[in-house]
């Protein structure tokens, strides 16, 4: 009875943190992004301390060195990727129209077979493209909501991740005071699995996010491809989602070089070329080395966790995927262990 006791008790637990997440989640991006930039500054700020300085010197340091870097990287690279981006779009007409003669030249049936087969599938599919581009997206920032969420992002953030960073011990105290005792050490340890995969992934993936992320970008742009700064700044980003990033790289960059460049296909392969070498340093040498298998994360349940949460909690479910998705895994694990030693799974009743 006791197990099946806890058992309810953290399924309450987990149903009633969903729901408050359903509830708040129109007002949680800022309060959610500040904790994560907090999550990810604190071992700077514990490093600090051991030094000497006080926590409270130590997080005004750390975030306000943060905010300059952020903030010099983002009027330096912004103003080029809204220039990229808004080219792109006014070129995604002529791309189509040249990949529809591309699929329409029967001196190339191959290339009928690679790109649908047709006009009429061509068409349609890069016109679905240039119709998200130049309607879906514009009208997502044309929304005041959107426009307070960023506000709001911008200020409260930095506030909160602030607060946060200098209050780590006590919040973290405060929360282990109120476990109960029998308890305690299994809840321990049971967050100390959960911190190891989250911080393990978060890390490691932004840090590969960011080479990969550099290397299309200048990699593209050297083998001389239009908007290679723009592809590549995205197919960094999507890097976070596993395989998303590299087939958005492969896919896009391929399209533009054979538009642009067709039928030289010297230019055509340098960039393939760019994109799979990209691919094979992601998957043998930066995932392995950054990562690591010991995180416990499979890469199909980060992309299921992502699309889930996304589609049920927006920007905020973006951010708390990894985090609930790591903390989901290492609670089911344990689940399962406790039901395999229980009378429930073993059939002997206790004495």
């Amino acid at each position: 009875m006791r197990f099946e006791r806890q058992a309810v008790f953290w399924v309450a637990a987990l149903l009633v943190l969903v729901g408050l997440l359903w509830l708040l989640h129109p007002i949680l991006l800022p309060f959610v992004v500040g904790g994560a930039i907090a999550y990810l500054l604190n071992p700077l700020a514990e490093w600090t301390t051991k030094l000497g300085l006080s926590r409270l010197v130590s997080a005004l340091a750390i975030l306000a060195i943060f905010l300059f870097v952020f903030a010099l990287l983002f009027l330096l690279i912004v103003p080029v990727l809204a220039h990229q981006l808004s080219a792109f779009v006014d070129r995604v007409p002529t791309y189509v129209q040249r990949m529809q003669a591309l699929a329409a030249d029967s001196n190339y049936p191959w290339l009928k077979t690679i790109l649908g087969g047709g006009d009429k599938s061509v068409g349609a599919l890069l016109n679905r493209a240039a119709g998200y581009l130049t309607e879906v997206l514009p009208s997502l920032w044309s929304k005041g909501e959107a426009l307070l969420s960023v506000f709001s992002l911008l200020i409260i953030a930095p506030v909160v991740a602030f607060y946060v960073l200098c209050d780590w011990d006590l919040i973290l105290n405060a929360f282990d005071q109120q476990i109960p005792l029998p308890q305690r050490d299994t809840v321990r340890r049971l967050a100390g699995e959960i911190n190891k995969a989250v911080s393990g992934y978060f890390r490691g993936q932004l840090t590969v996010c960011l080479i990969l992320g550099c290397y299309y970008a200048f990699g593209l742009t050297l083998a001389g491809l239009r908007f290679g700064l723009l592809i590549g700044a995205v197919a960094g980003l999507l890097t976070f989602i596993p395989y998303v990033g590299s087939l958005t790289a492969l896919v896009v960059s391929s399209g533009v070089a054979l538009a642009e460049f067709f039928p030289d296909w010297t230019r055509v392969l340098i960039v393939v070329g760019v994109v799979v070498f990209g691919q094979f340093l992601e998957g043998n040498v930066l995932s392995p080395k950054l990562v690591g298998r010991s995180v416990g994360l499979h890469p199909v349940w980060v992309i299921f966790a992502l699309l889930a949460f996304g589609y049920l909690f927006g920007v905020v479910g973006l951010v708390l995927a990894v985090p609930l998705a790591a903390a989901a895994g290492v609670l089911t694990r344990f689940a399962f262990q406790r039901y395999r030693a229980s009378p429930l799974y073993t059939g002997n009743r206790p004495t």
